[in-house]
């Protein structure tokens, strides 16, 4: 940081400090927690941290940045996973996790419209009595304000869509101060720029997140989970590439690879099968999941998938995927004392089974011990390489295999992140991706925040 930047700094966060008092801490521990990465980048904490309670506390601390030109950086869980949160250029973080609130649910509409900080899991208790559920489900107890900046996804992505496609509007305050609405309630509109899917996966570099209005989807009568094992990983891949041409309405298909189901057995207390297992769902009434049911083992069937086991019970397909939930956790305990070094690839349904051998081969080639999990009905799979935070050369070798992985999947029509997002730690694959469509988003960027004071150094 410049001498000029930090005197910038310095005295935004003292006028901050005037208007905020024991609501804005300067303290090291906050500060860190707040800068907080799940990757190997550094911990790059902000300045000073601000605890908006009000839209109305967002503009002030943007405007006052915006007037001293002073990075400013959103806050929501804490659960991003490519350094999203770091501020490699001070700042001051707006922790919303206080603007909590459930405005409104319109049951007529099948819309709610909520605060940032109201988590995914709060929101489907509030909604539990009316019928009604929001589906996106990344594994994380993560903020809806933070799930529509990284675009997030999960396990029921296969059929419900992204974040992307259920959220119909937002309000954000932008890097001048105004608070913008993109759009209305309306579920489609031909009124002008798409604005709400522009600041959906913008990862906080154009504004600041402050309301959002979502689409919302009944809850089914039927819930029916199963699970089933394979002979080797290809054979999963190929069953599921089948399932999904098959035209079959399955809600969630998921796959562990045999070194995450020995994972999952020790930590979750299960007794699955170690070996190549997918764990499906499916949703509607009861005589349609009991079909769905059955014309799904008939394809796996012809896969070598065996020892399919489906249920009912709500209790008994918790317990499942939370043990899926629980897989990165799962993981690191594999090897006590160390940690995981997480990332994804997502690649056309039809090149899932290659890119995924290859990347087995990769880990075996180099003795990684990396499970993979995937989301495998949309191409989705991520990798958890787990590694020795205090050696360099684990570190480095983990880098090296997460680099050849975003290459194998780009190489292949795909993209180097799912659901992950770009952040800091994806930054180098953006243009190799997407050529010189990354000029126009840098245009965008310059036009609408043309001081770079909306999380600086993410994405470009």
């Amino acid at each position: 940081m410049t001498e000029q930047k930090a005197r910038d700094v310095l005295l935004a966060k003292n006028i901050l400090q005037q208007r905020f008092g024991d609501k804005l801490l300067t303290g090291e521990s906050v500060r860190e927690q707040h800068g907080h990465t799940t990757t190997y980048i550094p911990n790059q904490p902000p300045d000073a941290v601000v605890f908006a309670q009000s839209a109305e506390d967002v503009k002030w601390v943007v405007e006052v940045c915006a007037e001293h030109r002073c990075p400013v950086i959103a806050f929501g869980a804490g659960s991003s996973l490519e350094g999203q949160l770091n501020a490699p250029e001070g700042g001051i973080c707006i922790d919303l996790s206080a603007l909590n609130q459930i405005i409104s649910v319109d049951e007529d509409d099948l819309t709610v419209t909520v605060q940032p900080g109201v988590t995914r899991v709060a929101l489907n208790e509030h909604l539990r009595d009316t019928g009604l559920f929001f589906p996106i489900d990344p594994g994380a107890d993560a903020s809806i304000g933070g799930m529509a900046s990284t675009r997030a996804s999960g396990t029921n992505a296969v059929r419900y869509g992204t974040m992307k496609d259920n959220v119909l509007s937002l309000k954000a305050v932008m890097a001048d101060g105004r608070e913008i609405t993109t759009a209305s309630r309306a579920r489609k509109t031909s009124a002008g720029y798409d604005l709400t899917r522009l600041m959906v996966g913008a990862e906080g570099t154009l504004g600041v997140i402050t309301e959002l209005t979502l689409k919302l989807h009944g809850l089914p009568e039927s819930i029916v989970g199963g699970v089933c094992n394979f002979p080797d990983i290809n054979s999963v891949c190929r069953a599921t590439i089948q399932t999904i041409q098959y035209g079959l309405p399955i809600a969630r298909i998921e796959m562990l690879d045999a070194v995450q189901v020995s994972a999952c057995n020790a930590y979750s207390k299960l007794n699955l099968a170690e070996k190549p297992t997918m764990f499906v769902e499916f949703h509607g009434t009861e005589a349609s999941t009991k079909e769905q049911s059955e014309t799904f083992a008939e394809i796996i069937q012809e896969f070598g998938g065996s020892d399919f086991q489906w249920t009912a019970n709500n209790e008994e397909r918790s317990k499942l995927w939370q043990a899926r939930h629980d897989a990165y956790w799962a993981s690191k305990a594999l090897r006590p004392g160390t940690d995981a070094i997480v990332t994804d690839a997502c690649v056309p349904i039809s090149r899932l089974a290659d890119c995924v051998e290859e990347t087995v081969a990769d880990i075996k080639r180099h003795n990684l011990l990396a499970p993979i999990v995937g989301h495998v009905g949309d191409g989705n799979f991520h990798t958890a390489v787990i590694v020795d935070m205090d050696s360099p050369e684990d570190i480095e070798t983990a880098k090296k295999f997460a680099e050849r992985l975003s290459q194998r999947a780009i190489e292949m029509g795909g993209t180097c992140t799912g659901e992950h997002g770009i952040g800091q730690g994806k930054k180098s694959y953006l243009r190799q991706e997407l050529g010189d469509a990354v000029d126009f988003m840098q245009m965008i960027k310059q036009s609408l925040d043309p001081q770079n004071i909306m999380n600086p150094e993410k994405i470009f």
